[in-house]
């Protein structure tokens, strides 16, 4: 494999479908929120994207058989609504700047096969916060009002986003596409649902969805019960640090 490509598992007509991209990134937000989202719409797989960009490894299922890391799109027909859905997740993020690019750009070849006008990604903003807001920029004035009116807030000024959430909203235009991205604050370094279901919220208000978010609260527990052993960790750390530190200060003043 030389280049990114697609493998398309079936056909189908969408009505002017709407694409949702969620990959792995910080508190693995966009891909957590993504897959909950494709589990309780049960939206069918359309196509598979593999990439010599994705990292050098295959995973290995249960019954020993491997396969190589891609990424998944789904779809989603809205009987009640004017928009179906595409839905776009995967393993793993492109490992290099022209990687990036690459599948960003196939993304958009996909999206523009299907006639999608309208991007939405889904990625993490690293702050420290017990309650997650959920940061916005877009492509146009009138996409990023339409975030604001559902609870998002402004990204701060000059702040990159970062990887295939921020390259498809920066490419978007050039397909003459409108971009939104959504972004979860989370401490990053762990997986974070409840950033995931506070972006979830503000993108039923956007899309005129109705989805239940109970299920992320098991899950949201965990990771704050996860959160809490790590802070008594590193407190008793800091005091172990403390303590060798005085004992230090002691033998120097003893030797002086």
């Amino acid at each position: 494999m030389k280049e990114t490509a697609i493998k398309e598992l079936t056909k189908v007509e969408l009505k002017n479908p709407i694409l949702i991209e969620g990959l792995p990134g910080l508190g693995l937000v966009g891909k957590i929120a993504t897959r909950y989202l494709i589990k309780q719409l049960k939206a069918q797989k359309l196509a598979y994207l593999y990439s010599p960009h994705f990292p050098y490894f295959v995973l290995v299922s249960k019954k020993g058989s491997v396969r190589l890391l891609r990424g998944t799109f789904y779809f989603w027909k809205n009987d009640n609504g004017e928009n179906d859905l595409i839905l776009f997740t995967g393993d793993s993020q492109a490992q290099t700047i022209e990687g990036q690019y690459e599948i960003s750009n196939r993304i958009l070849d996909f999206a523009q096969k299907y006639g999608v006008k309208f991007i939405i990604t889904i990625g993490g903003y690293r702050v420290e916060t017990d309650k997650p807001k959920v940061v916005a920029a877009a492509t146009s004035q009138a996409l990023l009002d339409r975030a604001l009116q559902a609870n998002a807030v402004i990204s701060p000024m000059g702040s990159p986003i970062v990887g295939t959430a921020g390259l498809i909203l920066g490419l978007a235009p050039f397909r003459k596409i409108e971009a939104l991205c959504l972004l979860g604050e989370t401490r990053g370094y762990l997986p974070d649902p409840k950033a995931a279901k506070s972006v979830l919220e503000v993108l039923m208000k956007i899309l005129r969805i109705n989805v239940d978010l109970a299920g992320l609260d098991a899950e949201i527990a965990k990771a704050e019960s996860m959160v809490a052993r790590l802070r008594k960790i590193e407190e008793k750390r800091m005091l172990q640090a403390e303590e060798m530190r005085r004992e230090e200060d002691k033998k120097i003043t003893y030797i002086s």
